[in-house]
């Protein structure tokens, strides 16, 4: 068997709803590798999220992050509890801190509608919806975490963009465009900004531009944050992957999950290796008549 074959997977359950779905991604996880005599996968469960913080004081312990750095991968679920959160006010989010820690700059989320699950956008069971977002997860307005200013009649954040994650982060882009058009796909990608407002979201747009001559064969595109957020939710089949800053995905987001509704929409966060490092199980919760998936 080679080395390449056995894999160690950190465990990190989190809070909340985490380990219900943590539970059936390990039992599809070993299921796969029994389909698999070569493959070998062993799991080291650890705690991290807002309970863990409620009962010691730490929300993600140095033993946890120890055990992600010895692990192969990480297997992550939901973390952070509305009522639990730290003096400031802002919640418990251990899963941040590992893009951190580990500088994950690359957050993929493949959003694929499952074949007789229906989607409340009309025409999307005939048309399909198979796209990619990919959010930078380091920078933007996330660099501010913990860092803000509050005052008695202000609160002030920095949205940090810098050269050298724009150019990893479109490179990534690019690359996996070039995978998913190999394997039959359109090869397009967008890059989503708020670039006619900021100034920092100009700087993104002008590094995805300057990125996007080295990788002719992908076609192109850029759209404004709101404008993208009204396509998705009318047009979804219409995209292929997205690229964009942190705070910028999470408007992306809201509108990918309305064009579904229920299903898979996994994330992986990848590093500086250009290999995935974390991964998210997350399972949207099904219609009550329909809560079988079928493959």
């Amino acid at each position: 068997m080679s080395a390449n074959d056995s894999f160690h997977i950190a465990v990190l359950a989190g809070d909340g709803i985490g380990p219900e779905v943590m539970a059936p991604a390990m039992q599809i996880l070993r299921a796969a590798a029994a389909l698999h005599p070569d493959l070998r996968l062993r799991f080291s469960e650890a705690p991290a999220g807002a309970g863990h913080y409620r009962d010691t004081g730490a929300s993600l312990p140095d033993a946890t992050t120890k055990l992600c750095e010895q692990a192969d991968a990480i297997l992550l679920g939901a973390c952070g509890l509305p009522h639990i959160r730290y003096p400031d006010n802002t919640e418990i989010m251990p899963q941040v801190e590992l893009r951190f820690i580990f500088d994950l700059y690359a957050g993929v989320r493949p959003c694929r509608l499952i074949a007789n699950i229906p989607s409340p956008i009309v025409g999307a069971a005939e048309r399909g919806i198979d796209l990619v977002v990919i959010r930078e997860s380091t920078e933007g307005l996330f660099a501010s975490m913990g860092k803000g200013v509050v005052t008695d009649t202000e609160a002030r954040e920095t949205l940090v963009i810098t050269r050298k994650t724009c150019e990893r982060l479109f490179d990534f882009s690019f690359r996996l465009a070039q995978r998913r058009k190999a394997r039959g796909g359109r090869g397009l990608l967008t890059c989503v900004d708020k670039a006619n407002a900021f100034k920092a979201y100009a700087f993104f747009r002008k590094m995805f531009d300057e990125c996007a001559v080295r990788f002719p064969a992908v076609s192109t595109d850029r759209l404004y944050v709101d404008a993208c957020s009204a396509m998705l939710v009318r047009k979804p089949w219409e995209f292929d992957l997205l690229v964009m800053e942190n705070m910028a995905a999470r408007t992306i987001e809201q509108a990918v999950d309305r064009a579904f509704a229920a299903g898979l929409r996994p994330c992986e966060f990848g590093g500086s290796d250009g290999t995935a490092a974390i991964a998210a199980a997350v399972l949207r919760e099904l219609p009550a008549s329909q809560n079988q998936l079928r493959a």
